[in-house]
């Protein structure tokens, strides 16, 4: 019997009997991507480097040479671009300094613009606004005529100061050519003499701050010494008011005595009162009697009059008491004339 000619099989695999697919087939070899399948990735052909030689290593070190370069010439290209932005910042912060003196001095005309506006507003006289002016004018040139003075001395002392510090060059100079000039011996003296000095200088220094410490601590002392007596003061009297005071059985009866003897006073004083209101209430009665005899008796208006001093005269005895302060208590003397 003639044999069957198998069917070629496909790229993932041979059909199995009845037509159906083999099992073998894996879809991972297939990778799906956004852009749709994909084939397998194939290894490299051709034969590969077997052995890293020098030229290898020249070439991978041009390549590392170029990039080095051209990341310079980048750095140089934005060093440049950061120069130009400098320079161009150090113009534009010279432009501002002057603009700001230009708006500063158009302020100030702005200002004298307004006052005069403000002027014309207000109906001033116009010798009124010369006088202002003169005024101004009289102070600016006696202030100008200041800084012109004030700039001159400091110009002399400036002068003044350089000359003396060109003084005290030459003087250096000059010391220290002696010193050269001198023998090694002289040298190492001087040098010995200048370390002297220099410490001398340094105690010097220390004396001064030890005398002014000593100096406060002098008022320091003066100050408590004077607190010292104040407290001393204080304490003696304190001890001269305690022993003054006795025991406090004398104490309360020596208040008690007082209380008795200004209660005393303080019952003669209400008398004096209470006879004082009785007078001016007598007084009170007679004026108006005589008040009620001078509508009654118009006509004998001397006797009246008399009889009204009198009664007045007698009003002022009364009234007019001298009184004196004593020295613990106010007591009050009432004496009729």
């Amino acid at each position: 019997m003639p044999t069957a000619i198998a069917r070629p099989g496909s790229r993932g695999g041979s059909l199995g009997t009845g037509g159906v697919l083999s099992s073998q087939i894996k879809v991972a070899d297939r990778p799906v991507t956004q852009q749709g399948l994909t084939g397998m990735k194939t290894g490299m052909k051709g034969p590969q480097r077997q052995i890293l030689d020098k030229s290898y290593y020249l070439g991978l070190l041009r390549s590392k040479i170029s990039e080095l370069t051209t990341e310079i010439n980048k750095l140089q290209k934005e060093i440049e671009m950061y120069n130009q932005e400098n320079s161009v910042y150090l113009s534009y912060e010279k432009r501002a300094e002057t603009l700001a003196l230009e708006i500063k001095e158009l302020q100030g005309q702005l200002a004298d613009y307004n006052m005069l506006v403000d002027k014309l507003n207000t109906n001033t006289e116009m010798e009124e606004v010369m006088n202002d002016y003169n005024m101004l004018k009289a102070q600016n040139d006696r202030e100008t005529q200041s800084m012109d003075v004030i700039f001159t001395e400091r110009q002399a002392k400036e002068k003044q100061i350089r000359s003396v510090e060109e003084e005290v060059e030459q003087e250096k100079q000059a010391a220290d050519g002696i010193i050269k000039n001198m023998s090694p011996e002289k040298q190492v003296k001087y040098i010995e003499m200048k370390t002297t000095n220099e410490k001398l200088l340094q105690v010097k220094l220390i004396m001064s701050m030890i005398h002014e410490i000593h100096s406060q601590v002098k008022q320091e002392a003066v100050l408590l010494h004077e607190k010292l007596y104040e407290l001393e003061s204080h304490r003696d009297q304190m001890i001269a008011e305690d022993k003054s005071m006795g025991s406090p059985m004398e104490e309360g009866e020596r208040l008690l005595k007082q209380v008795k003897e200004d209660n005393q006073e303080i019952a003669s004083m209400e008398r004096q009162l209470t006879d004082i209101r009785e007078k001016i209430n007598q007084f009170n009665e007679e004026i108006r009697q005589l008040d009620m005899d001078l509508e009654e008796h118009q006509g004998n208006i001397f006797a009246i009059i008399l009889h009204f001093y009198y009664v007045i005269n007698r009003l002022a005895e009364a009234m007019w008491c001298p009184f004196s302060l004593s020295k613990m208590k106010k007591k009050i003397i009432c004496k009729q004339r």
